[in-house]
């Protein structure tokens, strides 16, 4: 089977490396190697997410495992099968979505979705209207324990979900990182959020979810703490599980992969654009003090 050809848009992200490192490092660990798909192009463009000197130091490692750098998309474009859309700063993931949309080419979408809602929704829009092949996740989502916690606790009646939280070089921190908390608790409690309340103290900030049928979840978005961890409960069990971080890109490259040979995305339109929507709510409930119904 042919090895997919793929194209990096934005050097501003660590996943740049550590997705390719994966696909083709000669001195990546057997272990977390990924096979068939090969990294064969990269867009770079300045970004508030990351210096130039930093960037210069991507480009440098990507050319070494054979990747061609360019600042011109029609370069990216040419002679790739597929799209990882890396770039971290979300505002700038609709624009750059409109310009590689047109090569009706499979895409993966980096977390977030977009920087707000309406931008998120009209990505998904333009992916349905082209007919595109489209997915966006975060590695947490598919951590071996997050994954656990549903199968042994189908729909609980509580659940929670702790991360930390990263300060954005531009736009909002609870979009850009508390994504991370927010796919991991969809994926333990399931669809269907209808209010979410947020606060912020000094460890961080908190939030509390309430789902359409009475069930309830809440997230921790914690300052300087770098750990993971759900929770879910129902009348006979409760299950607290901790994230082993070892294979998050491992596990989630894969998925990408299994999408690109034409598999199904493992996330829904549908699923990340309630994600978006919760993260949305959560920053207009921390600056308001008020509950916001999704």
């Amino acid at each position: 089977m042919e090895e997919i050809r793929a194209g990096i848009i934005g050097l501003d992200t660590s996943h740049t490396i550590e997705f390719t490192r994966r696909l083709q490092a000669p001195d990546c660990p057997p272990d977390q190697r990924v096979e068939g798909m090969n990294v064969i192009s990269c867009l770079r463009f300045p970004s508030p997410f990351q210096s130039e000197p930093d960037q210069d130091k991507r480009q440098e490692q990507l050319e070494q495992w054979g990747v061609k750098a360019s600042g011109k998309l029609e370069e990216v474009l040419n002679g790739t099968d597929v799209f990882l859309l890396e770039i971290n700063d979300p505002s700038l993931h609709l624009d750059y979505f409109k310009k590689v949309m047109d090569a009706g080419k499979p895409i993966f979408l980096d977390k977030p979705p977009a920087d707000t809602l309406k931008n998120a929704q009209e990505i998904f829009r333009l992916a349905r209207e082209k007919n595109l092949k489209v997915f966006s996740a975060s590695s947490l989502r598919f951590a071996p324990q997050v994954m656990q916690l549903p199968r042994e606790i189908p729909q609980p009646k509580i659940g929670g979900a702790l991360g930390p939280l990263g300060k954005a070089p531009a736009g909002s921190s609870i979009v850009w990182y508390g994504i991370h908390t927010v796919e991991m608790i969809q994926a333990v409690m399931g669809t269907g959020a209808k209010k979410v309340f947020g606060r912020r103290d000094p460890m961080g900030i908190s939030g509390i979810i309430e789902y359409g049928d009475g069930r309830r979840a809440t997230i921790q978005l914690n300052e300087g703490i770098w750990h993971y961890a759900v929770l879910g409960l129902n009348d006979k069990v409760i299950k607290f599980l901790p994230v082993d971080a070892s294979r998050l890109y491992t596990d989630l490259l894969k998925k990408i992969v299994e999408f690109f040979r034409g598999g199904e995305p493992p996330v829904s339109f549908e699923e990340s654009l309630e994600v978006q929507a919760i993260l949305e709510a959560i920053e207009k409930s921390v600056n308001t003090g008020r509950e916001q119904s999704l």
